[in-house]
């Protein structure tokens, strides 16, 4: 029988997610300077803090930087020994001056890398930094089959993938998009153990384990 549903989603924010005033002040701001308001919930965000800690993550990928919330979260979880890194990728040179506004609010700036460009093309200029411990996708669902080749190929045994919006704003039964198709796709790949945490509009998770 399932119960999760709104109450209890606000249930466990309430109970298990202290939001920070910096994480705070970022989601305000993220709105103030007209970005989308398509960040993570507060729920989500803690849940990819915590993923990253359970995981002993340490080089870390995000796909979609928009205004810095889901990359503070997860550069929090880093240890901060100098060598733990956060590279995330935003096509939006606006947004990425934001978040690395927000990095500096949230105290991780010096443990997060922002890309300017296409994750296409910022990709491959990583693989030399590999192999990576965890990969966050939360941007351009089009191209998320080519992103999961690249991921594949340097993302290390026993690391993981997270992607946001796996229930594509509730759409994904009924309109059938791109992220039904990927969401396949991956739950297929002999190369991963994957399943779909569902929190908020759901979260695939899945680990490299070939």
């Amino acid at each position: 029988m399932t119960t999760y549903n709104d109450q209890l989603s606000d249930y466990i924010t309430r109970t298990f997610v202290p939001e920070s005033e910096p994480l705070r002040r970022i989601r305000a701001q993220t709105a103030e300077h007209g970005l989308p308001g398509i960040e993570l919930s507060p729920e989500e965000g803690q849940f990819l803090h915590w993923l990253v800690r359970a995981t002993g993550a340490r080089r870390v990928v995000e796909i979609g930087t928009l205004g810095g919330y889901s990359g503070s979260c997860i550069a929090l979880a880093l240890p901060n020994d100098g060598r733990a890194t956060l590279h995330t990728i935003e096509i939006n040179p606006d947004h990425a001056a934001v978040a690395q506004r927000h990095f500096a609010l949230a105290g991780v700036d010096d443990r997060v890398t922002v890309h300017v460009g296409a994750a296409r093309e910022v990709l491959p200029t990583l693989t030399a930094r590999g192999p990576f411990d965890l990969v966050f996708m939360d941007a351009d669902r089009d191209s998320y089959p080519d992103y999961f080749t690249w991921i594949a190929e340097n993302l290390r045994v026993g690391g993981t993938l997270a992607m946001h919006n796996a229930f594509a704003n509730g759409k994904v039964l009924t309109d059938k998009p791109t992220i039904f198709h990927f969401n396949r796709q991956v739950a297929h790949d002999p190369r991963f153990t994957s399943t779909i945490y569902p929190a908020g509009d759901g979260m695939l998770i899945a680990t490299r384990r070939a």
